[in-house]
């Protein structure tokens, strides 16, 4: 038995069940057992790959797209260039790459890294080789200056707490303890305030997903936007609203049962993208498929470009990778991207209003 689940089992025999929050929060932060304190986790040897680690395409045109909002926005400088989540620091090497001939960017940017896991603190310092970068727990130290913002899979693994529809009122799923082990089990009856609206369009046994600490940060960063300028790009998997149970567990690309493994698999869940746009202040953008994104920022002409100087197996991952960033059977339409953006400025490159 794993110190963590040990940890729990203890916890929850001495104050009883838990929610699905607090039992993430344990998984994925604890500072001693926790899955992000203890590991790398991307790439072929870890439990998930994103994005970034795919194609350096992708990091290079959301490069590309915070640069000309920049400069649609007046090219404000000093600015800061944030990323919350970071993985290895992929996304920000090639956005930095590919933004290097923006006349003036470079020179006015201040990057700030949200990162709270220390081993993964260490792969960013080594891939990114820069001086100039400042790491942050939470986005409540960043500078009072415009900030332009990727968040890119990190809203997926924030806790989330899970109702069931009971009736005409609700029951959370929450952690408990049988026969020895971890297990779901409902509470008694409960209204929360954040699922009023969603008892028109669910049915008794539906399974509806709220992220409070999602919420509150959607809120952070559009406050920050509206009163400071600046454009966020939120990518991640999920749709507008959320509906049905979408907790799940990764270890070595494999899903298994998230309470078998505590702190030893990746913990996600879908975005529920509506409440982080009701949560911002600032202005969004009309929630866009990754592929359709991709597409209008000009991912088969990059595609293309790199393409001319590959053969044999390189071109054929070359090839593999576009169709995985922006097939609609691959992650072109289960990934979504929103954005935040001050109000009278125009939304970024590859979005609508």
């Amino acid at each position: 038995m794993s110190d963590l689940r040990t940890h729990l089992i203890r916890r929850i025999t001495a104050g009883g069940p838990i929610t699905l929050a607090e039992y993430m929060s344990d998984c994925l932060l604890h500072p001693e057992h926790g899955y992000y304190a203890t590991r790398d986790p991307l790439g072929a040897a870890g439990d998930f790959i994103t994005a970034p680690e795919i194609s350096q395409m992708f990091g290079e045109l959301i490069g590309l797209c915070l640069a000309q909002s920049w400069l649609d926005q007046g090219a404000p400088s000093p600015f800061v260039l944030a990323e919350t989540g970071p993985g290895r620091g992929t996304l920000m090497a090639d956005l930095l790459r590919a933004t290097q001939k923006v006349p003036g960017f470079h020179e006015a940017m201040q990057i700030q890294l949200i990162e709270r896991s220390e081993p993964l603190k260490v792969q960013q310092r080594t891939t990114l080789n820069r001086e100039n970068i400042t790491w942050q727990d939470d986005l409540s130290t960043l500078p009072d200056l415009p900030l332009f913002l990727v968040a890119n899979e990190f809203f997926d693994a924030l806790p989330i707490r899970q109702f069931q529809r009971d009736g005409k009122g609700w029951r959370e799923r929450q952690v408990g303890v049988h026969e020895a082990g971890l297990a779901f089990r409902l509470s008694g009856p409960v209204a929360p305030i954040e699922l009023k609206h969603r008892v028109e369009d669910t049915r008794s046994g539906d399974i509806v997903e709220i992220c409070p600490s999602g919420v509150l940060m959607a809120e952070e960063i559009g406050r920050h936007i509206a009163t400071r300028g600046g454009t966020a790009l939120i990518v991640d998997y999920g749709d507008w609203r959320s509906q049905g149970d979408t907790f799940q567990a990764l270890a070595a690309h494999a899903s298994v049962d998230p309470l078998a493994r505590p702190g030893q698999a990746d913990l996600t869940a879908h975005v529920d993208f509506e409440a982080l746009a009701h949560a911002t202040p600032s202005c969004h953008s009309r929630l866009t498929p990754q592929g359709v994104f991709l597409e209008r920022l000009g991912i088969t002409t990059r595609a293309q470009a790199l393409a001319k100087n590959l053969s044999g197996e390189a071109l054929q991952n070359h090839i593999a990778a576009h169709r995985r960033l922006t097939h609609s059977a691959e992650m072109g339409t289960l990934f979504k991207v929103l954005a935040f953006y001050p109000d009278g400025a125009t939304p970024p490159p590859g979005l609508e209003p």
